[in-house]
Parts: C-alpha cells; structure tokens; sequence
C-alpha cells in the first residue's frame, strides 16, 4: 500500500511517502515536506488506496461467505443480483437526474438499488418460509438480468457524455475516493468482516449438509438470513462508492483454499487479506498502465483474473480442493 501511495503519474520515493503519512497520521508538524507531494500523497492517493484495500477486502469476505451460504463455488457477491440492482441505481441517475429518484445521488441511488435487488432476491428465494440455496441462485440470476435490462435501455437514452461516464461506473474504479467516503465504508466493511469472521465454526458446519449442521444444534435458517443480509450490505455499501468492480469475490476465495485448505477460520481472515493487496495491486496497474489516462478497475480484474482462476482449474487437485 505504501508503495501504490508513492506510484503514479508523479513519482514520490518510498521514504517521503512513509514521512508524510506518519506526519499526518501523528499530527506532526509537516515543515521540510514538499507540499505538492503531501497533497498528491495524502489527498489524492491514499484515500484511493484505503478504499481499494477496504473494498477487496469487503468483497472477498462477501464471497467466501456466499460460496458457502449457496453451496457453489462460482458464487460471488454478484450472482444474487445485487450489482445489477445497484448499477441500474446508479444509471438511473446519471441518465435522467436525481430527480428521478427523490434527490438522490449516485452512490445513494446504487446503495438503494442493491437494496431493492436484495429484497426481491430474499423473497424469492424463500420456500416453506425457508431460505433455499438453489432458489437464491435462481432468484439472484433472474433479478440480476432483469435489471440488467433496464440498465441497458437506460444506457441507450443516454448521450454520448453520460454514456462514457455510465461504462467508467460500470467497470468500477476509486479515482474519486475522498477521506469523507471512507468513513461510511471503512466502519461497514470492518463491522461485518468482524461478524462473518466469528461465523467460521458454523460456515464449516453449514457446508457440510444442512443435515448435519442442525444436529450440531444450528440454526440453519437463522444462519442463512444472517450471512445473507451482512454480505448484502456489504457488498452493496462497497458497490455504491466503486461502482460494479466484479471478479474479486470469485477469485480470491479460491486461490485462499487451494493454499490454506477450506477451514472458514483460517480462509475469512486471508481472504480479507489477499482481496486488499488484490485490489491495490489492480488500482495501481490502472492508473500506471496508461498514465495520465486511467483505466476502469473492472476490465484489470477481469483480464488478470480470468487467466489465474484458469490456471488453478488445471492444477493437480485444483478441482476437488479450490474449485
């Protein structure tokens, strides 16, 4: 993180980087710093690069919890819809004004939308007054293309302007990370990442049959609602400030388990860990790649992701331990 705080269209060493940040974090006097690389430092890219790390880290968490909730291992915090639902939020708004939704702007709008997909994606997915695995995947795809739809007839409204903007949404980035956004963020993703980590003994009992995990005396209904409606809020907090940065969910989790074996205790906190180096990583390469142009965060984990988890399908053992 230190190093991507340093990196960028201008340069700053590793050594003034660690100076200015400990000056501001100390509350030290800031004399003899340059004051242009104290702005780019601390105004400019560490917001970015703690928002990159708390939201790698919220989505992977997200999808670990959600591979284990659903019972498949190509869940992601994306597949119950809740990104198409923010998206169109999001859209809706770039496209035809915050009047259109109340007053709101974007990021409220998105965070509105993943709400709206949660809700109809737990209502569905219920049987018996029951959560069904099966049904929220179902659920979830169906619901995701729906918005998926409008989001689609939204974009063909927009001009040529607001459709540039829309896809750099799309695609998800931090550019415009402030130290005001990452309050919300920060308390959400620590908060729930806390609460999911202190579900690892009933994660590893849940993906061992819901038989089972009831005669270990678990609710697992209780359970599911639970794990459902924290990696919902998760993911939906993070999806309104980055926009639909996909892939981390899905990906993280396995290269975790294919190193640390399929423990919830020890893959929950590592994930957390991998997903926020993961996404620093990317942010980094999207701002350096083309300097000074800047390159959506999507289109980097998707293109460096797709390759890895395809490797790891070839490894020896990869299908039965990871995937």
């Amino acid at each position: 993180m230190l190093l991507a705080v340093g990196i960028g269209s201008v340069d700053v060493p590793v050594r003034d980087s660690w100076r200015i940040v400990v000056r501001h974090l100390t509350g030290g006097s800031r004399e003899g710093l340059d004051p242009v690389q104290d702005q780019i430092v601390w105004e400019y890219r560490m917001p970015r690069v703690l928002l990159a790390a708390l939201a790698g880290a919220g989505l992977a968490v997200a999808g670990v919890v959600l591979q284990a909730l659903v019972a498949n291992p190509l869940a992601d915090p994306y597949v119950l819809g809740i990104s198409s639902g923010a998206s169109t939020g999001a859209v809706l708004v770039m496209t035809a004004g915050s009047a259109s939704t109340g007053g709101l702007g974007v990021s409220a709008a998105a965070f509105v939308g993943a709400g709206v997909a949660t809700v109809l994606v737990f209502a569905l997915g219920r049987r018996g007054g029951r959560l069904s695995p099966l049904r929220l995947v179902l659920a979830g795809v169906a619901i995701g293309y729906l918005f998926q739809a409008a989001t689609g007839y939204l974009q063909l409204q927009a001009s040529p302007n607001e459709l540039r903007r829309v896809m750099f949404w799309l695609l998800g980035s931090v550019a415009g990370a402030r130290w005001d956004q990452l309050e919300v963020v920060a308390v959400a993703v620590v908060v729930l990442t806390v609460l999911l980590l202190l579900c690892g003994r009933r994660l590893n009992a849940l993906v061992t049959g819901e038989e089972q995990a009831t005669a270990l005396g678990i609710d697992v209904n209780r359970l599911r609602v639970l794990l459902l409606a924290a990696c919902a809020l998760l993911t939906g907090t993070i999806i309104a400030v980055t926009g639909g940065v996909g892939f981390v969910g899905l990906l993280v989790p396995h290269i975790v388990r294919l190193g640390f074996g399929a423990d919830h205790r020890r893959v929950l906190p590592l994930s957390a860990l991998t997903g926020a180096l993961y996404l620093v990583a990317v942010d980094l390469l999207s701002r350096t790649v083309d300097s000074p142009n800047e390159i959506p965060l999507g289109i980097f984990t998707a293109a460096v992701g797709a390759p890895v988890l395809l490797w790891l399908l070839r490894r020896d053992g990869g299908a039965g331990r990871g995937v």
